[in-house]
């Protein structure tokens, strides 16, 4: 249809444009083909280029374009995000039931149950319709500001629908996750790149979402789901299914698989109907959440600290499939943590081919008394990671020697020393397993702040060989670093003075900087003031560290440990 002036044409076609994102990313029933879309959206970014003066934020445009953060900054919640207890027995949600209807004095309890998506939690607000804000959930009260990032999120309306006339104020709780088809094609792309792939759909989403550069974001196929209204101006709909119902008409995406129940025999139907058929979902859903439908009785019970006494989790059983332990390999963590992985007769569970699964630690390979060549029962805990669930004896089976831990490091060959339950590398400062971690460390702002020593230059620099240990730092050359990708005259010139100015560094950040195990800034600073040079530190017993106020057991053992090891003292020295 025609119109007589620019700005009507534009007003036309973000409605439009809208409407189609909607059908396409919300509604997953597209109404006209890609190149019809890319036509509309083409005009649109033509006639906004032309009449700049017409262009807003909440245009279909203006997702993607923000230059990329220094850092995430802190947002607090205008109303906390509470968690949710988790039960898995049937006999807890009988008794949540009871427990509601004792509390509320009634005999007939309304509760709507929905699916518990696997993603990371998000808070969104939109003032007179618009989306303002965006934030993670955090630690429930304050989160990261991650609106330019979540804007890029196309199921996400940046305008809620007029016509359903939405609050002027409204504060959303939504969950972002990736759906498993897309997940599957964004590992595949990243291995091929050579980058590392995720390990799981939920770990992509909030890496994704966490971004500093929105290009990145926007390049993750992230999608969104909307499942509680958090706040907002005038009156709240009186039912949590009226809510999902309002949130819909606003345009807001709402988890379309959901019942109302009118009894808590319908809630165990409902879970076992989502169970039946969650592997042909094209997302990852851990449980299914029950809420009381009714506001005012949420309202009335309240929560406690840190969840609702109205919702609970109800989840279902991991997913277990029998096989075989070929062998028992430890792997040595960023932090030089040594983990039993226990690798397996390849299985699937759950719709995942299962190789090989964590063991956690030595006390857990002990109690649960697994060896090589044990038959075992595999789950995905959490639906998520692989781990070792039982043995299963297998009537005259010769079994092998238990599983001990070794002492020395796979990697590097450095004394392994155990701290509780976990045995560690000792080596942290030639351990190429740890070294780009603690290169990081080393370089960062609380301890030798050497400027321009950031992730990426950090993974080129051990990759291509030219730092093998922390001491390498320090005899890098200017033409080396002219042979990395992004580094011209000046990078170089940069990162060699802040090298050399980190040289006059205080005892303090260099205890720091070294990464000791159970040595923070504090403890940096108590011991460079109890013992004055790095020579005498070095030279002290565990009894003489014990001796320190605010030294226990743990501390003084884990400085002997360091320092005794013959690698770490030759690093130092160089």
């Amino acid at each position: 249809m025609p119109h007589s002036t620019p700005e009507e044409r534009i007003a036309a076609l973000r409605r439009e444009i809208r409407h189609h994102d909607h059908l396409y990313y919300t509604k997953d029933r597209p109404e006209i083909s890609d190149a019809e879309y890319d036509r509309l959206f083409r005009e649109l970014v033509e006639l906004e280029t032309a009449h700049p003066d017409l262009l807003t934020g909440d245009s279909p445009t203006q997702r993607v374009g923000a230059p990329p953060l220094d850092e995430l900054s802190k947002v607090a919640h205008e109303k906390p995000m509470l968690s949710l207890d988790s039960i898995t027995d049937h006999e807890d949600v009988l008794a949540f039931d009871q427990r509601m209807k004792r509390e509320l004095e009634t005999g007939h309890i309304v509760y709507t149950a929905e699916p518990k998506f696997d993603g990371l939690s998000v808070e969104l607000v939109y003032d007179q319709g618009r989306f303002v804000r965006g934030a993670t959930r955090g630690d429930g009260r304050v989160g990261e500001d991650v609106t330019i990032n979540l804007r890029t999120i196309r199921s996400l309306p940046l305008q809620l629908n007029a016509n359903a006339t939405p609050p002027s104020h409204l504060v959303v709780r939504g969950e972002v996750y990736m759906r498993l088809d897309e997940f599957q094609i964004l590992n595949r792309r990243m291995t091929e790149r050579g980058e590392e792939a995720f390990a799981n759909p939920r770990n992509a989403a909030a890496g994704s979402l966490r971004q500093l550069d929105s290009r990145i974001t926007a390049s993750r196929p992230l999608t969104l789901t909307c499942y509680d209204i958090m706040a907002l101006a005038g009156q709240a709909p009186a039912t949590h299914w009226d809510e999902l119902e309002a949130l819909a008409a606003w345009g807001l995406p709402v988890p379309e698989h959901r019942r109302r129940c009118q009894s808590i025999e319908e809630v165990l139907s409902f879970q076992q109907d989502t169970d039946a058929m969650r592997d042909s979902l094209p997302f990852e859903i851990d449980g299914v959440v029950v809420k009381l439908d009714r506001r005012d009785w949420q309202d009335q019970l309240g929560s406690k600290s840190r969840s609702p006494r109205w919702a609970i989790a109800y989840k279902f059983a991991p997913r277990k499939e029998i096989t075989v332990i070929q062998d028992i390999a430890v792997s040595v963590g960023r932090t030089g943590t040594l983990t039993p992985l226990a690798l397996l007769k390849p299985v699937e569970v759950g719709g995942v081919t299962i190789s090989r699964a964590t063991l956690h630690n030595a006390d857990e390979v002990a109690r649960k008394d697994v060896r090589i060549g044990d038959t075992v029962k595999v789950e995905r805990a959490g639906d998520v990671i692989p781990a070792i669930a039982e043995r299963v004896p297998v009537p005259g089976e010769s079994r092998q020697e238990p599983f001990v831990m070794p002492d020395h490091c796979p990697v590097c060959g450095s004394a392994v020393a155990r701290e509780g339950a976990y045995f560690y590398c000792t080596g942290q400062t030639v351990c190429v397993a740890q070294l780009k971690g603690a290169i990081e460390h080393f370089a960062s702002k609380s301890a030798l702040n050497i400027e321009g020593l950031g992730k990426k230059t950090v993974a080129q620099l051990v990759e291509a060989g030219m730092v093998r240990d922390l001491a390498d730092l320090y005899s890098l050359t200017k033409e080396q670093l002219l042979t990395l990708e992004g580094f011209a005259d000046r990078s170089a010139t940069l990162l060699m003075e802040s090298i050399e100015h980190s040289k006059a560094v205080s005892l303090e950040r260099l205890l720091m900087g070294l990464g000791i195990r159970q040595v923070g800034q504090h403890i940096a600073r108590v011991l460079a003031k109890q013992f004055g040079t790095l020579a005498r530190l070095m030279a002290a017993t565990q009894e003489e560290f014990l001796q320190v106020r605010e030294i226990g057991p743990e501390i003084s053992a884990s400085l002997t440990s360091f320092f005794s090891e013959a690698r770490n003292r030759d690093v130092i020295d160089r």
